[in-house]
Formats: C-alpha cells, structure tokens, sequence
C-alpha cells in the first residue's frame, strides 16, 4: 500500500513544528525562575558568548524579522540586560552589547542546558544527530531561499 503524502504523520514539517512547541513549552519554568522569555533566552545565549553583536546579526543567527526583534530588544533593554547603541560611525548599524547584569544572569542559567536534557531524555549521540539534521534542514532551505 503506498502511503499518502498528504497524510499529517507523513509530514517532516508537522513533528519540528509540534517538537519546537513542546520544547518551548519544556523550557517555560526554568526560564521564569530567571525572568526570560525562550526567545530572550536565545539572545542573552548569543550574548554570552560575543558580548557585542549587531540587531542586524542577531536576527540573521534566530531567524527574526526586524519587526520582531526591536521590542525585544527593547523589553531587554528595560531590564537592564543589554545596551543599544547606534554606531557614530554608520548610524544605520545598531548594536547590542551585554550588560553586568546580563552577564551575571549566566550563573542563573547554567544549569538550563542539563535540565533540559533531562526533559529530553535522549544521549549526547542523538541529541547531536539532531541538531546536524535540523541545521543541514536550514541551510538547505537558506540556500532555497536565497535563489
């Protein structure tokens, strides 16, 4: 019997999407004790590693429109967790710098990766196949859409 493509369990789009939900939703409790959003979460992820950044790059790394990325930095912005300043030089080229506090945040959020693995409940070995399918998944769709 051949298998309908048009069946919702033959999708690859319907398991990602249903996985990001839940793992969004998994993330939710550990992120309230810290005072983040998920998607704050992966700008102070961004930050703690390259403590300055451009809005510009921080949408390209989380895939964020403009529209999308500007209250939130904002909303971050008031709590003190990063600074947003214009370049002199190219007033067009907004960048964003951790703050103390943002930086201090990282000790409160050192133990979200392990917490979340639990929740996962697969080895080190699949949870890094999965990250390389889903990034080779969007860099093809990149290339796709850049044609």
């Amino acid at each position: 019997m051949k298998s309908d493509p048009l069946k919702l369990e033959n999708q690859v789009c319907f398991p990602l999407y249903a996985c990001s939900r839940e793992i969004i939703k998994a993330y939710r409790p550990f992120l309230r004790k810290i005072g983040l959003t998920y998607t704050q979460y992966l700008v102070m992820l961004l930050l703690w590693s390259e403590k300055k950044i451009t809005a510009k790059e921080i949408g390209q790394y989380l895939h964020l429109d403009s529209g999308t990325l500007t209250p939130l930095l904002k909303k971050m912005e008031e709590k003190n967790l990063l600074c947003r300043e214009r370049l002199e030089a190219d007033e067009r080229i907004l960048v964003v710098a951790i703050t103390s506090a943002g930086d201090k945040m990282r000790e409160k959020a050192a133990q979200i990766p392990a917490q979340m693995a639990s929740c996962l409940a697969i080895s080190t070995d699949e949870a890094s196949l999965l990250c390389q399918l889903i990034y080779k998944v969007l860099a093809n769709l990149k290339t796709e859409e850049s044609k």
